[in-house]
């Protein structure tokens, strides 16, 4: 069980969404502060600072980086699920999160570039799950405030997305990229810090594993079997970079194909588990084609920091205001869009949910990803014409693309800690963030075909796709919603009424 109702000290929320919020602001500052460098930094001459990386190259592996970050979600899911419960679990990802930046802060060329890859894609695979996990159990199953408290946990990621790229990106385009890079590090600093101080709030729930392992309970055979099929994993990983055969390209590839793999064969596992009840089974089978969408969406979305970056950079007019903007700057308009629309977001989603016909998550999600699509085809017109394009054209479409981000992923949140099995509420919250990854290994692939001369059938034939996508949900909303409103025998797990987003 969650909080209660009579807990309303943050605007009508628990107060343990405060720190939350505020910690969680503080860790994407730090992300997203050296997500708006890292295109430039790594294809700018080394003359100039960079790595001189090219373009091609380097947005695929900004991609399956993404990918990585999101897909390592999984794990960490597990890890506090079956090890150390979300608050150690966010705390020690929170730390890992900082010494990747701080590699980054330091002149050490693609060494530290990777190293840096590592720690933060590790951290934020503990972190992101876990404290998503916390916002969720803050409420009770059935607390029709749900919906409206994890629309402002999501306006903290946008504070802190919104600021990172206006002074990281600043400072790293204008001053130094180290500079800006350690700039992020502070700002997971100081998250960390409003994190320890703000943690008594959290609900018990959060502070121990919800299906701790029991090594003696698990058979020798099958131990001994996963160790020794990790180190097979790490003896070929090495002997592969050791040798040459993994290259850069092959990285991407196989990045590409796990980030897709793995959720697949995680949806198997919980679906055939037997501790997961007939009515979480179906339940889990009504998610999946809102996974699907997710996945869709996220491929586009997270293109902001790729070919959206290289876009504003090459092919957009940086003085057409009357003064020139760095690149890095594009990068906030989306956050600061879910700044302004949040709070009415929050509380249309809370009618919404409590009217006579509420529009289910499918719903939502479908609307989601349309508007995302047209976001790609609205830069179909200014990419027809040639030349320099005006800003306002990549703000409008990066306005867009944030409106369907708003259908789409915090009610994703809120669906997922609703529809999650009870023997596995973390690790599907881990599941969620993969269809981020499952997104960005997809794109990792698409990003190779857009060259400037071609934009604009590069961005109709994604935004079509989308629409496309889209509009299948809808065909299928009602088979979701007869899913997802299945409800247990009293006494059985899952048994609480459904309603808010689920109804």
């Amino acid at each position: 069980m969650g909080s209660t109702d009579t807990d309303r000290a943050f605007f009508g929320q628990p107060r343990g969404l405060v720190g939350l919020f505020f910690a969680e602001a503080w860790e994407r500052f730090s992300y997203y502060g050296m997500r708006a460098l890292l295109l430039y930094y790594m294809t700018d001459r080394m003359l100039d600072g960079g790595l001189g990386i090219d373009s091609a190259d380097a947005r695929s592996l900004i991609a399956v980086y993404g990918s990585a970050t999101y897909l390592a979600a999984i794990l960490g899911g597990w890890i506090s699920d079956r090890l150390l419960g979300d608050r150690r679990a966010t705390l020690l990802g929170g730390v890992l999160i900082m010494c990747g930046h701080i590699c980054l802060a330091i002149p050490a060329g693609a060494g530290a570039l990777f190293a840096s890859m590592i720690f933060i894609a590790s951290g934020t695979g503990l972190l992101k799950p876990t404290i998503s996990s916390s916002v969720g159990d803050l409420y009770a199953r059935d607390d029709p405030r749900r919906d409206s408290g994890f629309s402002i946990y999501y306006m903290g990621i946008s504070v802190g997305a919104v600021a990172a790229p206006l002074v990281v990106g600043t400072v790293g385009q204008t001053y130094d990229y180290h500079l800006g890079f350690g700039i992020a590090a502070v700002g997971m600093a100081v998250g960390l810090i409003v994190y320890v101080r703000t943690q008594r709030h959290l609900s018990p729930l959060s502070d121990r594993p919800k299906n701790p392992l029991r090594l003696r309970e698990v058979p020798r055979g099958r131990l001994a079997g996963v160790l020794a099929g990790i180190a097979a994993l790490v003896a070929i990983i090495v002997g592969t970079v050791a040798t040459g055969t993994l290259d850069a390209g092959g990285v991407v590839n196989l990045i590409s194909v796990v980030a897709i793999a793995v959720p697949a064969a995680y949806f198997t596992v919980m679906l055939r588990s037997g501790r997961t009840t007939a009515v979480e089974r179906a339940r889990v089978r009504g998610y999946i084609p809102m996974f699907v969408a997710a996945v869709a969406f996220w491929c586009i979305q997270e293109q902001g920091a790729t070919v959206i970056a290289q876009y504003a950079d090459e092919s957009t007019d940086l003085g057409a205001l009357g003064f020139t903007i760095p690149a890095s700057w594009f990068q906030s308009v989306g956050s600061l869009v879910l700044i302004v629309l949040t709070p009415l977001f929050a509380v249309l989603w809370l009618r919404l949910d409590r009217s006579t016909r509420p529009p289910s998550p499918a719903h939502k999600f479908a609307v989601g990803l349309a508007i995302a699509g047209l976001s790609y085809l609205l830069l179909v017109l200014p990419a027809l014409g040639g030349g320099q394009t005006n800003p306002l054209w990549l703000v409008a479409s990066l306005a867009v693309v944030t409106i369907g981000e708003m259908c789409l992923s915090p009610i994703g949140l809120s669906a997922t800690a609703r529809l999650a099995p009870a023997a596995f509420a973390t690790q599907t919250m881990g599941l969620w963030l993969s269809s981020n990854a499952a997104g960005q290994g997809i794109g990792a692939q698409l990003v190779k075909f857009y060259d400037a001369g071609s934009a604009a059938a590069y961005f109709g034939l994604l935004g079509a796709g989308a629409v496309v996508i889209a509009l299948l949900l809808l065909a299928v909303t009602p088979l979701i919603r007869r899913q997802t409103e299945r409800k247990a025998p009293s006494g059985e797990p899952g048994a609480e009424t459904l309603s808010g987003v689920q109804r």
